[in-house]
């Protein structure tokens, strides 16, 4: 028992918590070989097979069970006294875990945080997570996340990024050109546009707002997707009208390869925020992170 170390800890945590050796491999930057051996050696040291493994899926025993649910937290003191010590060093050190809708990473504002963070702490290695879905960052063990304001868990602390964010429906000029402009959102039913699929399957209704007014139009077209390359190709191809976050179709815009439409029913709403569990001691990297991002959004 004595030869396991917190790494052998964290690759048990890891695959309970994404029920996958792949998965729980790529979160930890190992091979999947590697991990599984690791498991393997860990389960021989104590006496226990902690996973039932087949080819399509991994699941904890009840041996496993009892030592995750009794770790967990356990682990976490450890990590966090570790933290402690760490703050006492110059500059912060480690793995700062980030989970954060693609969208959002790809903002300006959180790509210069993410940037200028990088080069002011290089001891600092930045792990950032992009995907579609909402995830528990407490439980999946990131440091924090970026979501829309109106989406931050209530027990959790929020910082906003100071940057509002907009949506700009779109079109290529070719596709106005055999085609009647919509002036309200009412008119888009009549109109071929690219519908959007959320993380959970459904269709997302184009929502629209002007003075005291709203309006959410589920629109119809001839295709739908939930990758944000192939929805733009589309709308460049003159396949029908798109809606975008407004930084992902600017330089489109500005160039003249698409339209924006409707600009004056799609105000600017709440930007994104930082978010953080309160109940725990932040560590010194995080602490940095967030105090850039303070300073940074006093800046603008």
């Amino acid at each position: 028992m004595d030869r396991l170390a917190l790494r052998d800890f964290d690759a048990v945590i890891a695959v309970a918590r994404r029920a996958s050796f792949r998965q729980a491999a790529i979160d930890l930057g190992m091979s999947t070989t590697a991990l599984s051996h690791m498991i393997a050696r860990i389960e021989t040291e104590l006496g226990v097979r902690l996973f039932n493994r087949t080819t399509r899926s991994v699941a904890l025993t009840d041996a496993g069970r009892i030592f995750v649910d009794r770790l967990g937290p356990s682990l976490q003191d450890v990590r966090e006294a570790i933290e402690i010590v760490r703050e006492r060093r110059a500059t912060p050190t480690g793995v700062l875990r980030i989970n954060a809708p693609p969208f959002a990473a790809r903002s300006p504002v959180f790509t210069d945080l993410v940037l200028e963070y990088a080069r002011r702490y290089p001891d600092m290695h930045v792990d950032l997570v992009t995907e579609g879905q909402l995830r528990d960052i407490v439980a999946e063990g990131f440091d924090l996340g970026v979501r829309v304001a109106s989406l931050v868990p209530s027990d959790m602390i929020a910082l906003s990024l100071g940057e509002p964010q907009r949506f700009a429906v779109v079109a290529s000029p070719a596709y106005l050109a055999v085609r009647p402009r919509p002036l309200v959102p009412t008119d888009l039913p009549g109109h071929a546009c690219i519908r959007i699929r959320l993380p959970d399957g459904s269709l997302y209704r184009w929502r629209f707002a002007k003075g005291g007014d709203t309006a959410q139009v589920e629109v119809s077209g001839p295709m739908t997707f939930d990758d944000l390359p192939l929805s733009l190709a589309a709308v460049r191809a003159g396949a029908g009208i798109g809606f975008f976050f407004e930084q992902d179709v600017m330089q489109d815009i500005k160039r003249g390869t698409l339209v924006r439409l409707l600009e004056d029913w799609t105000p600017p709403f709440p930007g994104l925020c930082l978010y953080y569990p309160g109940r725990r001691h932040p560590s010194a990297g995080l602490s940095a992170f967030l105090s850039l991002a303070r300073e940074i959004a006093k800046r603008d």
